[in-house]
């Protein structure tokens, strides 16, 4: 059976802002969908150890108040999500995170903040895969589709809901559920296997990196730099 039907792990995160090596975790949902539907799932509220910034509250809602008096310390937090993910990477199963590495690259740079083992520690040396990414798969798919591409437009265009934007929840249960979608319209992509489509997706985040760092240098910024590391963007001094 194609990698789409089979048993997918959606996650998400939402944080303090927007700079994966900086930003924090304030809440975290991995999600167990097979076929469109729920098997499971877990979530996690964060005291993420630093001020949430207004705007980051606005957009998921999450006070400062919240989070000292609701929420689990930020070590613990990150170490349970990356115990959480390595169990499935270890079975072959693939996690999918909507612009994978944005929260995989802020989940290893907490795991270094707080001095824990690394995501590629926990796995043996390995880099962690199988990563589903539908932000990138879609960018390759559909190069020439105009419009936005953030979670709640590729949704729309593939008839997917997103019941409640940037709750943690329904963000991975969106992820994992367009991941579907997009393999269902496009063959070529469900008929990869999931280790095969992970290398695809290097390449192709890659290329797409390359191509906008040449295009914002036309535009004048000449010292434009576009990091093409996918799924996760170590610290400069540690190895990817």
């Amino acid at each position: 059976m194609a990698w789409h039907r089979e048993l997918l792990i959606g996650f998400d995160l939402e944080t303090t802002g927007t700079d994966p090596r900086e930003a924090r975790i304030v809440t975290a949902a991995v999600i167990e969908v097979k076929g469109g539907q729920v098997l499971g799932r877990r979530e996690w509220l964060a005291d993420p150890g630093v001020e949430i910034p207004a705007d980051a509250v606005a957009v998921h809602g999450i006070s400062n108040e919240r989070a000292a008096t609701e929420g689990h310390p930020a070590d613990q937090v990150a170490n349970a999500i990356a115990d959480v993910l390595v169990t499935y990477w270890k079975t072959g199963v693939p996690v999918v995170a909507y612009n994978a590495a944005f929260d995989l690259s802020l989940l290893s740079a907490e795991l270094r903040r707080h001095s824990l083992p690394s995501l590629r520690e926990r796995l043996g040396g390995r880099a962690p895969a199988p990563v589903i990414d539908p932000y990138t798969i879609d960018r390759w798919a559909d190069r020439y589709r105009r419009g936005k591409r953030n979670l709640e437009a590729v949704c729309a265009e593939y008839g997917v809901v997103l019941d409640a934007a940037h709750d943690a929840c329904a963000d991975a249960l969106a992820a994992a559920r367009l991941a579907r979608a997009i393999a269902e319209r496009h063959p070529k992509v469900a008929g990869l296997g999931p280790a095969e489509l992970h290398l695809r997706q290097i390449d192709w985040y890659a290329e797409w990196a390359a191509d906008f760092q040449a295009f914002l240098r036309r535009k004048g910024d000449t010292e434009a730099v576009v990091d093409g590391t996918w799924p996760v963007k170590e610290p400069a001094d540690e190895p990817v």
